[in-house]
C-alpha cells in the first residue's frame, strides 16, 4: 500500500501502458472525459458545500466532512517564466495532510511556512488536517519545513484547481539501488513544472528524459525513444529531453524547473528514464512509469482501502521495491 506514492506494478509479460496511483499517494479517482474544460486559471473557491472528490465533470461528490473555505489569489501563471534551469518556479497550490491536533499546531505550521522563501499564502483546515500552500516553493522545501515543526506531513495534491483534466503526474523509482520521485504539475497550457529527488545514483552528471513507452518488461531498454510529439518543431531537442541531473558525492540529486510546451496529460503511461552519463551514451540506468496523481481537492482520504492502515502509519518502508 502507499500513501504518498503512485504504485505501479509491472510483470514480465505486461506492458504498463498506463499506470494507476493507488491509496493515499496523490491518488485521484477522476475519470477522463471527452468534454474539455475551459483553461482559465481562476482558483477554485473551496467551501464546505462545494469541495468534493472529482468526477468526470469536476468536483461532484459530497465528502462526509469536506474541508473548510479557502480564499486565495490565483497563481500568477500568465507571467513570463524563467528557463528550466532557473530555481524560481511558477506558483501552484500544494496540499498536505499534516498531523495537527489544536490551534497551537495550526499556528506553529502557519508561522513556519510563512518563513519559507516563495510562499505567498497559507491556509490551514484543522478539522480535516489539511494545509494548503500557494507559492513557488518546491515540494521538498515545504515538506522539510512542515517536518521541522515536529509533525508528520504527507503531500496529497498539487496543481491549479479544475483547469485541467489531468493537472499532476508522478513517476516513482523504487530501487533496489536507485530510489526517487519525479513530479509533474501543469501550470498553464504552455508550461509544466517539474520537481525530482533521487538517491543511489553515481556522483556526477546524468542525462534524463521522458520516453515514449511505460513498458518496463526489459527495464529501461524497453521504454522506446525520447518522447517527442509530432507537432514539435524540427531541429529542436525532443520535448522529452529533461537535460541534466547534478548528483552530489552522496549519490543524491534534486531538480526543480519548468518545461515549455509540455502537457502533463500526454505523459500518462510513458516513462521517466535516467542515464549513466550526461550525453546518454552509457545506456539507461533506471526507469519508472509516469502515472496520474491527485490535483487540488481530489485526495482527502485518511484510511487505506487495501489494508486499513491510517495515513500517519505510512513511511518510506511502504515502498515495494522492484528492479527496473
Amino acid at each position: 500500500m502507499g500513501f504518498l506514492r503512485s504504485v505501479t506494478t509491472t510483470t514480465k509479460t505486461a506492458i504498463a501502458a498506463s499506470a494507476l496511483p493507488v491509496a493515499f499517494t496523490l491518488y485521484s479517482s477522476q475519470s477522463s472525459t471527452p468534454n474539455p474544460k475551459p483553461h482559465n486559471l481562476s482558483f477554485l473557491s473551496i467551501s464546505s458545500s462545494s469541495l468534493r472528490p472529482p468526477t468526470r465533470f469536476g468536483l461532484a461528490k459530497n465528502l462526509a466532512s469536506p474541508p473548510s473555505a479557502v480564499k486565495m489569489e490565483a497563481p500568477t501563471s500568465d507571467r513570463k517564466h524563467t528557463p528550466q534551469e532557473d530555481a524560481v518556479l511558477p506558483e501552484l497550490l500544494t496540499e498536505f495532510m499534516v498531523n495537527m491536533k489544536c490551534e497551537g499546531c495550526v499556528n506553529s505550521v502557519k508561522n513556519k511556512l510563512q518563513t519559507v522563501n516563495g510562499v505567498k499564502n497559507v491556509e490551514v483546515d484543522l478539522g480535516n488536517q489539511v494545509v494548503r500552500v500557494l507559492g513557488s516553493s518546491p515540494v521538498k522545501t515545504l515538506t522539510e519545513a512542515l517536518e521541522q515543526t515536529g509533525r508528520k506531513a504527507r503531500l496529497i495534491g498539487q496543481g491549479v484547481p479544475e483547469d485541467f483534466l489531468v493537472s499532476a503526474a508522478v513517476a516513482e523509482f523504487k530501487g533496489p539501488d536507485i530510489f526517487g520521485v519525479v513530479r509533474f504539475a501543469q501550470v498553464n497550457m504552455e508550461l509544466a513544472r517539474i520537481e525530482a529527488n533521487f538517491s543511489g545514483l553515481s556522483p556526477g552528471k546524468h542525462g534524463w528524459t521522458i520516453n515514449e513507452f511505460g513498458d518496463l518488461t526489459r527495464g529501461a531498454a524497453s521504454t522506446g525513444q525520447v518522447y517527442n510529439p509530432a507537432d514539435q518543431e524540427s531541429g529542436k531537442e525532443p520535448l522529452g529531453d529533461l537535460g541534466t541531473l547534478e548528483v552530489d558525492e552522496k549519490g543524491d540529486a534534486f531538480f526543480s524547473g519548468v518545461k515549455q510546451k509540455l502537457r502533463v496529460v500526454d505523459l500518462i503511461g510513458r516513462s521517466a528514464v535516467v542515464y549513466g552519463t550526461e550525453d546518454k551514451s552509457n545506456g539507461c540506468l533506471t526507469a519508472a512509469v509516469i502515472a496520474r496523481s491527485a490535483g487540488v481537492g481530489e485526495n482527502y482520504k485518511k484510511v487505506c482501502t487495501c489494508d486499513g492502515t491510517i495515513i500517519w502509519e505510512s513511511s518510506n518502508k511502504d515502498f515495494v521495491t522492484s528492479k527496473v
